[in-house]
């Protein structure tokens, strides 16, 4: 299903639509304020898997992200953490940043990388967002690559809807998507250090 949902002000109906689908265990293919992500539930473990094998990588050596709707998840998510980390995470979010951080015994074992990190992301896109809210619980986010080596990601719904139609449940056509990741941030040692340059220039 290709759903249009607008970011400015995403409708109620279309929003449950795309949680009843989550609940279900499916996978939906979203906007953020960066790339289009590919996600589902972070507690179904099938889902993960079907988008492990999408991409053609183990699900346990996939360095998925959380996308959480505020700062008040990550203490169900994340051991905790310092002033300084919430400080910076609370000036620069939501943006275009991911921030790895210690993962708690909440977090799946088959999403926790081997160093029991998780990604965390609060992307500026209300259709995300919106959709976290009303789930309850934050959900699993990778990007999608195109397979053209120069472009690397695919801007137009439309064009990821054909790509993907048959191995996902829902494609959301939140209007062109950004061409740029977002800024990786490790925060899990005594000085935050910056992974990968991407769209999210830190404050």
């Amino acid at each position: 299903m290709l759903l249009k949902i607008y970011p400015e002000n995403p409708g109620e109906r279309q929003i449950r639509t795309v949680v009843e689908c989550l609940n279900d265990g499916g996978i939906i293919i979203y906007p953020t304020d960066t790339v289009y992500g590919m996600g589902c539930d972070i507690f179904k473990s099938k889902a993960i898997e079907r988008i492990a094998q999408i991409k053609g990588i183990k699900a346990e050596k996939a360095n998925f992200s959380f996308i959480c709707n505020d700062l008040s998840q990550l203490a169900d998510y994340t051991r905790p953490i310092g002033n300084d980390v919430f400080k910076l995470m609370k000036k620069n979010l939501p943006g275009p940043f991911t921030f790895i951080l210690n993962a708690s015994n909440s977090v799946p074992k088959y999403i926790q990388s081997k160093k029991k990190t998780v990604g965390i992301r609060i992307p500026d896109n209300n259709i995300p967002l919106e959709i976290v809210r009303e789930l309850g619980h934050p959900i699993m986010s990778t990007s999608i690559h195109d397979d053209d080596e120069i472009l690397e990601y695919t801007t137009d719904p439309e064009l990821i809807y054909e790509k993907y139609k048959n191995l996902v449940d829902i494609v959301i056509d939140g209007g062109y998507g950004d061409n740029e990741p977002s800024t990786i941030i490790d925060c899990t040692d005594y000085e935050p250090v910056i992974i990968r340059e991407g769209k999210g220039i830190l404050l």
